[in-house]
């Protein structure tokens, strides 16, 4: 992340697009929001809480493993918890919708 401040999620969200440039990183980020949806599903629709303990684990550890082995960049978790979590579904949503590609290049990314 930057050593500036930011403020808002609209100031970020570029800022962590960046830190996703690889298609992979993003990949895995992608695989870790489905499993915790499919676990959370899982134990809430058969009663099983105990479950969700490993939503965390599943969640940040696909997207740690694309940050640390492939992006070599320090995840924004750490900086930015909050906004990092949001990026994450809306990086999703904007994946699932499309517009991924565009949002990339309106941030600076290159394919």
């Amino acid at each position: 992340m930057t050593s500036n401040k930011i403020s808002s999620f609209r100031e970020f969200y570029p800022t962590y697009l960046r830190e996703h440039s690889n298609s992979t990183c993003r990949a895995l980020h992608y695989i870790g929001s489905f499993l915790v949806l499919s676990v959370l599903f899982f134990a809430i629709s058969t009663s099983q809480y105990k479950l969700l303990w490993v939503l965390p684990v599943i969640g940040y550890g696909f997207a740690w493993v694309g940050h640390f082995f492939i992006e070599k960049n320090r995840p924004a978790t750490f900086t930015y918890p909050f906004y990092s979590l949001l990026g994450d579904w809306v990086m999703l949503k904007d994946f699932l919708t499309g517009q991924i590609t565009k949002k990339l290049k309106d941030a600076g990314v290159t394919a």
